[in-house]
């Protein structure tokens, strides 16, 4: 992993002297006719290597990112959401876990308001609670990888 990263930098790096060297020569070097066939061949593979490393290096950041954000803790969390529903296409309905504390949530596109504080806490069990997104969930299902029924 760090060879490939060492790679990549190092292309970057080069890539970035090249470009920055050709910015440097004078006007009437750049405007010099060019071969069509030899310098044609040369763009093109340094546009096909430009590319790759830009895509290289985004998904090496999101491996990054998902390696990190599955790292973190999951049962540390002080603050944990219990339930959602959907009111509308833009407003929801939450139930947040606050410490021992309960309370209902109603997020809009500009605002977040705290409706009720719950006197005792509601038992959710832990079928009912959402653990991924809905979209990621849905996804999931459609793609023939439907995690909840595998328990």
């Amino acid at each position: 992993m760090n060879r490939l990263l060492r790679n990549s930098l190092a292309l970057a790096c080069g890539l970035y002297v090249d470009v920055a060297l050709a910015t440097t020569q004078p006007a009437a070097a750049v405007v010099a006719p060019v071969a069509a066939s030899g310098s044609a061949a040369g763009q093109l593979t340094q546009l096909v290597l430009g590319l790759l490393l830009v895509l290289g290096l985004i998904f090496l950041l999101a491996w990054l990112l998902r390696r990190v954000q599955n790292a973190a803790p999951g049962s540390a969390q002080v603050i944990e959401i219990l339930g959602s529903r959907s009111l509308g296409p833009r407003d929801r309905l939450l139930l947040i876990q606050v410490g021992k504390e309960q309370i209902l949530i109603g997020h809009s596109p500009g605002t977040i308001e705290a409706l009720h504080v719950m006197a005792e806490p509601i038992e959710v069990p832990a079928s009912a609670r959402q653990a991924t997104p809905e979209f990621a969930q849905r996804l999931m299902e459609l793609m023939g990888k439907d995690q909840k029924g595998r328990s």
